[in-house]
């Protein structure tokens, strides 16, 4: 008060979450929310925005669930975002790179190691298989496809069967090149020059396995519904008998109309030095939106440090199906009763050094990448060109710097 005047109180920092979240992800999310919220005490506050009830996606808020390939989608455009670990130090706030699973801070890490967003929805990919279809067809329910060869024979009994879509794909180009790579030994990227990369997915093994898709495409063994997500609701609907895409779909799998499988993603057993275990993960994160006020950021910093707390860790990760990002998350699902093997294989498959990888970035050229070898298996699938030559052209278009302002 100042000379009998009542000043007017400070409103308390309010902050948006962008999300597109559904079930039991979203209500867990609600719940983690709702309760930060409370013990902010009034004086901050997080709110939920679900981007299907945005009627303007261009009105960025202050953080966002997503994808980074998803940007146009959420915000109509493709915003900066700025780097965690920026926000952290502005914050006065510390989280350490180092606790998390050398994978998983491959997913959101820049090429210095820091964190550039929460990765905080990451999934492994994995090969989907409806069990009721693969009983119709003569197959056994319980032994899912190891290999791409057993993938065809599958595939083609699944056909003689009734079933018109024996496989589709979620997430094309991170399942089918990137991982595809990692699997049989060859980096995405390679040095050129000092201190340079180049991006080389287009090697025998990509150019084996895209042509074998095309095969397998023509003959209508696999169908293509687009290089994001497209899929997943392919196969939950029983339409496609087979998916590879997200290890996180499982949650909705699992409680889907019929008996879904989930396995390890085939690999090629005659190529030398497959190593089929060494997989990226991908997904969505918390990434923060650039621009924003100073006392949003020391909103969004709290909560970051929030949704690290091994209760809420462990929590999220068991209604999500996500991948832990520590291993203080492992310890509280092993205290919880969750099967000890596949906890085991978990911690082994995302403590691997994450160097063996050689993954572009986010917001380091990732995204272009993706949108250009999407764009160039399209013209795979119109039967326009041949494996080779559309792998060739996107690493070539790959290797043009972007125009500025693009």
């Amino acid at each position: 008060m100042l000379f009998g005047v009542a000043l007017p109180a400070m409103a308390a920092p309010e902050v948006t979450l962008r999300h597109a979240l559904g079930g039991a992800q979203q209500e867990v999310l609600e719940t983690l929310v709702s309760r930060f919220n409370v013990q902010q005490k009034g004086q901050a506050r997080v709110l939920l925005e679900d981007l299907r009830s945005v009627a303007d996606p261009r009105q960025l808020p202050q953080m966002a669930l997503l994808d980074a390939d998803d940007s146009l989608e959420f915000f109509a455009t493709r915003p900066r975002f700025k780097p965690l670990y920026q926000v952290l130090k502005e914050a006065g706030e510390q989280i350490d790179a180092k606790s998390f699973f050398p994978l998983v801070l491959d997913a959101v890490d820049d090429p210095a190691g820091r964190l550039q967003a929460l990765p905080l929805g990451l999934s492994l990919p994995v090969l989907f298989w409806n069990k009721d279809a693969f009983g119709k067809a003569g197959l056994n329910p319980e032994a899912p496809p190891k290999t791409w060869l057993e993938v065809q024979t599958a595939a083609g009994k699944l056909y003689d069967a009734g079933y018109k879509c024996p496989l589709t794909s979620s997430r094309f180009t991170w399942v089918h090149l990137e991982n595809l790579s990692s699997q049989h030994g060859e980096p995405i990227s390679v040095r050129e020059g000092p201190g340079g990369t180049k991006v080389v997915l287009n090697r025998m093994i990509d150019v084996k396995h895209i042509a074998l898709l095309s095969s397998w495409y023509k003959s209508a063994y696999f169908h293509y519904f687009g290089p994001g997500k497209e899929g997943d609701s392919r196969f939950l609907s029983g339409e496609c008998a087979m998916l590879t895409g997200e290890s996180s779909l499982y949650a909705a799998a699992s409680r889907g109309k019929f008996a879904a499988g989930v396995a390890a993603l085939p690999h090629y057993d005659d190529f030398y030095g497959a190593t089929p275990e060494k997989l990226l993960p991908d997904g969505a994160a918390l990434w923060v939106l650039a621009g924003q006020k100073k006392e949003d950021y020391r909103v969004v910093a709290q909560f970051a440090k929030f949704l690290l707390r091994p209760e809420v860790q462990k929590e999220w990760v068991k209604a999500t199906s996500y991948l832990p990002m520590t291993r203080v998350a492992i310890e509280g699902l092993r205290a919880d009763g969750s099967p000890p093997a596949l906890l085991d294989a978990t911690v082994r498959r995302l403590s691997a050094a994450k160097s063996a990888s050689t993954r572009s970035k986010h917001g380091f050229g990732l995204a272009r990448l993706r949108d250009i070898l999407n764009e160039e298996i399209a013209t795979v699938w119109s039967n326009t060109k041949p494996a080779k030559e559309a792998l060739d052209t996107a690493m070539r278009r790959n290797a043009v710097p972007e125009a500025p302002g693009r």
